[in-house]
Parts: structure tokens; C-alpha cells; sequence
């Protein structure tokens, strides 16, 4: 089968959208299948073509971006040249899975799309410009796809954009051979200058408004005698370094920059909880959460949509209120203070993602997915009509 991915940003863009489609990727090219992800190009030190782990990466050049939205109108031309069996795109950020969905009429191919998340718009006019994106370019992109995907039933029945067409769940996918739970973290917590027993507390991902960390920041001045590790880069980060100051924690919070992947094991290894924080429904699975969970780390996160069907409150970790830093805190030190609830819940964890998101079984689903949409397509009338 010969597959392109269609998602906005890529690697080395770092988010759980670009982590979903790196991992599919390999998978389905271990499986055999042709596959090619085209993307837009961020930066001319990056590449425009490239072979990554067996697939083609393609990026093309924004004409600008846009309230976080690469406008890469080349994305059609590029996707009508493409000889290919199927189109999977990923939004948001929403415009190429719309050019995706066009093109995929005009040349009737199925269309499969992955629906991560709400849109969300940091504007004054935000939810006027979600709400008629909704109802144009979003409602045209939605009914020419022949499945859209999310990650999470709770997140689907809650998103007002996707539950009258009956997604199908398919979950963001965790590599548990190379996130276990026997890596060794002595040489992190050695780096950072832990004393004996001290308790270290850890956050992964971009630095950016609707991740929460700095309510995190916030929740760190109530958990005494305990390092964390503010383990990303991004717009943010000078906002968080002075929110630390101000809270007078700037020598218990260590800004450690962009981890790279293959270091992450080591750090979820060095934590005694891993902690995701979020505020927004743009977090609508929490990859890196489960990552710490295939570690065996227990977890506290917000209790959201999504995020709180991945983790059940006491079993695999603990839920704490959303823009809340004294509920944060107090789940942060109800772990802390129990060796026999953090040991518990890390198994419970590691189970749970061997048996429900390892990326043999995420991928066996994509593949049925696609294979029930192409027999189906010849049989459907094309929507090619100009927006």
C-alpha cells in the first residue's frame, strides 16, 4: 500500500502530533507498505527532502504562518502529483488536511483523517475564527474524509466539531521496547545534584500557554525538599523562568532545555512522578505521560477529556484539577510521601500500555482501517466541488 501522511509540522518540530506520525510511520514501513510524509519546512537548515527510518520526508515552504498554521498552498499541487492508494492526514493545525481532503476528491482516493485535538486560537476574535472555520473549511474537511480517527472516546463524545461522525478510536501509539521500566537513572539524578533519598519531580514537552506549567512553577513552593525538571524549550520559557523567581524556587526548578529522545528514557528513569499539568483541550491524549507510564512511573495529570481516560485516577496515577496548583501540589506530595503507591502505580502503568498502546496493536488497527476504505471508495461520489 502506498500511503502519504499529510501533517502540518514534523520533526524536528517536536509535539505529540509529530511523535503519532513518526511512529506510524516506521511501523507501517516495517510492514511493508510505501510511505511518505509531507510536511511544511521550518527553517533552511532543514532539509526538504530526507529518508527517515525507511520512509520519504517532503517539506515545502510556507507561504507564512498563521495563528500557529503553516499556509503551505503547495501542499495540493505536491498531492496531485502523488501516484499513491490513500491519503491519512492529521490536523490540527487544520488547512493541509483540507487540501488533503480536496485533492483526495478530485482524484478519488480515500481519505482517512486523524482529528488530535479542538482548535484553539489565542486571539480576542479566537472563538469567532474557530467557529467559522468550523462551519466552512472544517465542516468540508470532515465530510469528505471516509474515517476520521480520534485518539480517545471521552474526547470524542466532548468535541462538538467531531461526534456526529462516529470516529473510530484509534490511540496514540508508545514504543514499550525502548521506554522501560529497568533503564538506569542514576547518572541523570548524579548530574542534577541529588542528595540520597531527594525526591525529583519531572515535565517533558514544548513550552507553550496550554501545558500549565505554570501552575506546575506554582505547586513546587507547597512540595518541599524536591528538584524539578522543566524538560523542554519554547515561547514560554522566559515567562516560566521569571514565574519561578517570583515564587522563589528558582534553585528547585532546573530548566534543562529540549530533551533529546534518545535521552528521555534516562530522565523518566531519574523521576520519582512525572506530572502533565495541562489547561486546554488542545492536550487530548498526553503522549509523553504514557511514555513515563511505559517506564513505570506514576503520573499526576489534569482531569480532562482524553487525557483522564489514558490514566485512571489511583490506578496508573493521580488526577488533579485543572488550574489548580494546591490540588497539583497535593497529589505531587501524596506520591512522594507513599514508595509503595509510586511502585504500585508504575506497574499498573507499564501494564497498561503493553496491553492497550503498544504500536503493533495501534498500527493493526490503522491497517483495518485503511483496508476497509479502499474497496469502499469506487463505490462513493466525489466531493470536488470548488471552496
Amino acid at each position: 500500500m502506498k500511503i502519504v501522511q499529510v501533517s502540518p509540522w514534523f520533526l524536528p518540530h517536536l509535539g505529540g502530533v509529530e511523535s503519532h506520525v513518526h511512529s506510524i510511520s516506521s511501523e507501517l514501513v516495517r510492514r511493508g507498505h510505501e510511505v511518505e510524509v509531507l510536511t511544511s519546512r521550518q527553517g533552511r537548515d532543514v532539509p526538504e527532502k530526507e529518508v527517515m527510518d525507511g520512509f520519504q520526508i517532503t517539506r515545502l515552504k510556507p507561504l507564512t504562518t498563521l495563528l500557529r498554521t503553516p499556509i503551505v498552498t503547495r501542499t495540493k499541487g505536491a498531492l496531485r502529483e502523488r501516484d499513491v492508494d490513500i491519503f491519512h492526514a492529521h490536523s490540527p493545525p487544520p488547512l493541509s488536511a483540507y487540501y488533503a481532503s480536496k485533492v483526495a476528491a478530485e482524484k478519488r482516493l480515500p481519505f482517512v483523517l486523524t482529528y488530535h485535538c479542538d482548535i484553539e486560537i489565542p486571539s480576542v476574535f479566537g472563538l469567532v475564527i474557530e467557529e467559522v472555520y468550523r462551519r466552512t473549511l472544517g465542516t468540508r474537511t470532515m465530510r469528505r474524509a471516509n474515517r476520521i480517527i480520534v485518539t480517545t472516546e471521552t474526547y470524542a463524545a466532548t468535541s462538538r466539531a467531531i461526534w456526529k461522525y462516529s470516529p473510530v478510536v484509534i490511540p496514540n501509539p508508545v514504543d514499550f521496547e525502548f521506554f522501560r521500566p529497568d533503564v538506569d537513572g542514576r547518572e541523570v539524578r548524579s548530574s542534577l545534584g541529588l542528595k540520597g533519598g531527594q525526591h525529583l519531580v519531572l515535565w517533558v514537552g514544548r513550552v507553550v500557554p496550554h501545558k500549565g506549567i505554570e501552575n506546575l512553577v506554582e505547586a513546587a513552593q507547597y512540595v518541599d525538599g524536591t528538584k524539578f525538571i522543566i524538560g523542554g524549550e519554547g515561547p514560554q520559557l522566559p515567562v516560566i523562568r521569571r514565574l519561578a523567581k517570583s515564587f522563589n524556587v528558582e534553585d528547585r526548578v532546573i530548566f534543562s532545555g529540549r530533551l533529546a529522545r534518545s535521552e528521555l528514557p534516562k530522565y523518566y528513569a531519574a523521576c520519582d512522578v512525572f506530572v502533565l499539568p495541562s489547561v486546554s483541550r488542545l492536550e487530548a491524549f498526553g503522549i509523553v505521560a504514557l511514555e513515563a507510564m511505559s517506564s513505570g512511573r506514576p503520573v499526576v495529570v489534569t482531569d480532562m477529556p482524553g487525557v483522564r481516560e489514558v490514566v485512571r485516577d489511583g490506578i496508573e496515577g493521580l488526577l488533579c484539577e485543572p488550574l489548580n496548583a494546591e490540588d497539583l501540589a497535593e497529589k505531587i506530595n501524596t506520591l512522594l510521601g507513599d514508595p509503595g503507591k509510586r511502585s504500585e502505580m508504575g506497574k499498573a502503568g507499564r501494564k497498561k500500555v503493553v496491553e492497550d498502546f503498544g504500536i503493533k496493536k495501534v498500527v493493526d488497527k490503522l491497517e483495518a482501517t485503511y483496508k476497509e476504505v479502499l474497496p469502499a471508495w469506487s463505490s462513493l461520489s466525489p466531493d470536488g466541488g470548488k471552496a
